[in-house]
């Protein structure tokens, strides 16, 4: 059973632009959960060698984790570290396209709100990062992308907890 009084707050946006921290700070501060990137674990080992395979694998697990974190959620919010959005903007620049399953997928599954995170922080190397010359490009794919839905969505700028600040305004209900 859906539990349609839950709010479902999505934490997205380009590499190194502080998702999993941001996405964390808010479960802790709402007293909820947070649904981790499925991605991060996933890719741990494959040394950037992924296949559009890999990329409806990850589309799977990110499925699954949010699904089995749901029942898990207090105070009627779920945070999402990432989206299966995710998969659709990494298939379409590495691949050129998008599985129909995904693209299904995208247009049923609903997020209250999506905090965008900006590009206004300073790059941080990781070895799951690949793109660092790109970030402007890909604000700008997630914006048409959450726009493309008619998404609820806020920019979320600014450097430590001022940024965290704007997040919390941002998802006030």
């Amino acid at each position: 059973m859906v539990n349609t009084s839950l709010k479902k707050i999505a934490v997205v946006g380009p590499e190194s632009t502080g998702k999993s921290t941001m996405a964390k700070y808010l479960a802790q501060t709402l007293h909820t959960v947070c649904v981790p990137e499925y991605a991060r674990y996933y890719c741990a080992n494959l040394n950037k060698q992924y296949t559009l395979q890999d990329e409806v694998n990850m589309f799977y697990g990110q499925l699954a984790l949010e699904h089995a974190l749901t029942p898990l959620a207090q105070n009627g919010i779920l945070v999402c570290d990432t989206t299966i959005l995710t998969v659709k903007i990494w298939c379409d620049h590495l691949f050129g396209d998008t599985p129909q399953e995904v693209k299904q997928e995208i247009m049923t599954r609903k997020y209250d709100h999506y905090l965008l995170m900006d590009i206004d922080l300073p790059w941080q190397d990781d070895p799951l990062r690949d793109f660092p010359e790109q970030r402007e490009h890909f604000m700008q794919v997630w914006e048409k992308e959450l726009n493309a839905l008619n998404a609820n969505y806020t920019v979320i700028s600014g450097q430590g907890e001022e940024r965290f600040s704007n997040a919390l305004g941002a998802i006030k209900m």
